[in-house]
């Protein structure tokens, strides 16, 4: 399994890229690869807050629908609408063009909630 080392991960399978204050967040590699073919992701609005541990949205692949786990709180800047029409680019670049939402956060000391890399890597390995 892909797992960058750029990334904070929760125990629910989501990736969060931090940079200038902005949490870049999707699913991971091994929750797509768990999920099977993607047809369908509900996200929220934007300027809707998340809050770190509470669902933002769904997502429903062939064989389940799961509930989007949101790492981090704060104000939803923007949103990923292309997985409106392409919700498969979350099975073929998780990390990349199926990123789901982008987070202005509103406590930075939330990234310290996240797992690490490596400690990621061990949960998912077990």
């Amino acid at each position: 399994m892909n797992v960058p080392g750029n990334l904070r991960y929760t125990e629910d399978h989501e990736w969060v890229l931090v940079k200038n204050g902005i949490a870049t967040v999707g699913i991971t590699d091994y929750a797509q690869s768990e999920l099977g073919d993607i047809v369908f992701v509900e996200l929220p609005e934007e300027e809707s807050e998340t809050a770190q541990g509470e669902p933002f949205g769904t997502i429903e692949a062939v064989k389940a629908v799961s509930d989007l786990i949101a790492p981090i709180s704060g104000e939803v800047i923007e949103v990923n609408a292309s997985l409106d029409d392409e919700p498969e680019a979350v099975n073929s670049d998780p990390y990349g063009a199926g990123w789901m939402i982008k987070v202005k956060m509103s406590d930075e000391s939330e990234v310290d909630n996240l797992l690490s890399p490596e400690s990621y890597s061990e949960m998912i390995d077990k």
